[in-house]
């Protein structure tokens, strides 16, 4: 069995181009699967695009930083920032109050759980789970988001450790690199939660292109494409979307290159699934699907 790769969208509701944009990768055959922002300005239409294109896998972008909570604020204060309505702006504000105690786990739960089902009231079944800025890489955030997930039914979450041969490739700056290799010690946290451990919310061998995000040009993920394992199961995490009016008008620090990351999808995932050792591509409900049957993970003809 070759490959399993999982080209995710995140985003996935922040704006009606982002919105577009994954309709149309997903069309093309290039983008299986995407995340939902339950707070996004729009969540409406992104529930619409979804519904237009069942074959698409839509899991929940949970958003604890940079972003408004669906919870009443009182209820999940410890999350709150210092307008007393959102979250905090800054990821690292967020991750010195976590570290400083100031974060409570009840309200983690709280909020991802009603994160959650808006988008299952909204008649999304969601595949799996993964975080606004990967704050689930941290066990304080990772347990309650696992406990949420089985309480759910959801079955998969983001692994949010970029594997030593994506790395290797050297894509985005030394310091993030860096940053990324000395959080992945972290990993080890990760899979020893009991969920993941015994199987019952499944997760991959790890995201590629965390490293490059902001830079994922057609020629950085063709170097992906060709440096991806011949055996495995991968994420790439990437931003596809529209720059557009729309776009200037929330907070976001990926904007032109939503453009060359879409362009990039179309450029290159149709060359590398023309090769005879292609991953196989699939999303998250897939990931049950054992490895060493003969059968495809899914139709991968959107």
């Amino acid at each position: 069995m070759p490959a399993r790769l999982i080209l995710n969208a995140d985003d996935f509701g922040l704006t009606r181009g982002i919105n577009r944009a994954i309709g149309e990768l997903h069309s093309a055959g290039v983008l299986p699967s995407a995340t939902l922002m339950a707070s996004g300005a729009a969540f409406d239409d992104a529930v619409e695009v979804a519904s237009a294109h069942p074959a698409l896998g839509v899991g929940c972008h949970i958003v604890l930083t940079d972003g408004a909570p669906v919870s009443p604020p009182d209820s999940i204060p410890s999350l709150i920032g210092a307008d007393g309505k959102n979250f905090r702006l800054s990821l690292v504000d967020f991750v010195q109050a976590l570290l400083l105690g100031r974060i409570n786990e009840d309200e983690i739960a709280r909020e991802a759980l009603a994160q959650v089902e808006k988008l299952q009231r909204a008649g999304i079944h969601p595949t799996h789970l993964d975080t606004h800025k990967h704050t689930h890489l941290f066990p304080f955030i990772a347990r309650p988001l696992l406990q949420i997930a089985e309480r759910c039914g959801i079955r998969a979450i983001r692994n949010p450790f970029e594997p030593e041969w994506s790395l290797a490739l050297n894509h985005g700056t030394r310091t993030r690199r860096l940053a990324i290799r000395l959080i992945g010690l972290l990993r080890a946290r990760f899979e020893a939660h009991e969920q993941i451990r015994d199987g019952r919310v499944l997760t991959t061998d790890g995201t590629v292109a965390i490293s490059a995000t902001g830079q994922l040009t057609a020629s950085t993920l063709g170097e992906i494409l060709r440096a991806l394992p011949p055996i495995g199961t991968y994420e790439i995490c990437c931003h596809p979307g529209y720059n557009d009016g729309e776009l200037e008008r929330v907070t976001t620090r990926l904007r032109a290159h939503r453009d060359v990351e879409r362009e990039a999808l179309l450029a290159e995932v149709p060359k590398a699934l023309s090769h005879s050792n292609a991953p196989v591509l699939v999303h998250y409900g897939n990931l049950a699907v054992d490895q060493n049957s003969a059968a495809p993970a899914i139709d991968v003809t959107f």
